[in-house]
């Protein structure tokens, strides 16, 4: 397997934020483990062996900055997930969304919702202020701390 499918493979397992990513092409299997992001280093790939013996590890490791429009100021104000389960923004598919970017939403009003093991919880706002971005897709899966919704203080 290639550098360059091996980056692939990293960018998404970072796009989906997911924890891990296990790929087997052409007898050569290949395990990506995303890290901690403070520790400001990319996911770990390692080879198992393939067809031709011994163990193979490949490590990739990047050291990356925070993109500008990521570095937080001093106004805005992020709402994570307290949980892990799959966000939705409407009460159902045929209404429409809780929120929109623009919106002035007030502190305890819902931005959405999330479903875990068959359960849906509502997601209050913990702040007042205007959306400012809704970084989580409607019907995926978050993690808990996953930024939900950014929104713009009042304050």
């Amino acid at each position: 397997m290639d550098y360059d499918k091996i980056k692939r493979l990293i960018t998404i397992v970072e796009q989906n934020k997911l924890t891990e990513l296990a790929v087997e092409e052409e007898g050569l299997s290949v395990t990506i483990k995303a890290e901690a992001l403070e520790k400001h280093v990319a996911p770990v790939a390692t080879a198992q062996p393939g067809l031709h013996g011994e163990p193979e590890e490949v490590f990739v490791e990047e050291i990356f900055e925070a993109p500008e429009e990521e570095i937080a100021a001093e106004n805005l104000a992020e709402i994570r997930s307290l949980m892990i389960g799959v966000f939705y923004r409407c009460p159902s598919p045929d209404s429409p969304p809780y929120i929109e970017v623009g919106d002035e939403i007030e502190v305890g009003q819902t931005i959405g919702l999330i479903e875990a093991m068959k359960v849906f919880s509502e997601v209050p706002s913990e702040v007042g202020g205007k959306v400012a971005a809704i970084p989580a897709e409607s019907g995926k899966l978050v993690q808990q701390g996953d930024v939900l919704v950014v929104v713009e203080t009042t304050q």
